[in-house]
Parts: structure tokens; sequence; C-alpha cells
């Protein structure tokens, strides 16, 4: 295996476990060398076979990030919609009160 394979598997392992412990600033960090090994191994496919296998499985886990990064959203979302209907009922108080 090539090294730049191994690389991209090796990040494309540390991003996993960064997305399992939502550590977004471990993951903004981690995406950027997954797309710099993924540049590394295009250049020199020696063994193509292994890196059709890893890309595939890095394309799996991009599709887990973008669902678990749209369910984060949600959730934050509803968060400030309720901090919104919070600060809005707060004001209502303050003028009759």
């Amino acid at each position: 295996m090539s090294p730049a394979v191994q690389q991209l598997e090796l990040t494309g392992e540390a991003l996993r476990e960064a997305l399992a412990r939502r550590d977004w600033l471990a993951i903004g960090e981690l995406d950027r060398q997954c797309r710099e090994a993924v540049e590394a191994a295009m250049v020199e496919p020696l063994d193509a076979e292994t890196l059709r296998l890893r890309m595939q499985e890095l394309l799996g886990l991009y599709r887990q990030l973008v669902s678990t990064c749209q369910q984060e959203q949600q959730r934050l979302a509803g968060e400030l919609t309720q901090l919104n209907q919070g600060r809005q009922g707060a004001k209502v108080y303050q003028l009759f009160g």
C-alpha cells in the first residue's frame, strides 16, 4: 500500500473517531487533511484496488458526517428558536411588570 493511501486510511480513521466524539474543531482539521491525502493518493495510484476501497470507505464516512451535521444543525436551530421565544416572552412580562 502506498504511503498516500496509508495516510488516507489513517486520516479517515481519525475523522471517524472525531465524528463519534462530535469534536467539530478536530473534524474541520481532519477534513482538510483528508482532502490533502486524497489529492496525494490520486497522484500516485500504485494500488488502484486499495485506493478504490479507501475512497468508498471515505465516501461512506462523509455521508455519515453530512447526516450528523444536518442533525446537529436542526438541533441547534430548535434551541435558537426556543431561546428567541423565551426572550420574546420575557419582553412581554417586562412590559406589564
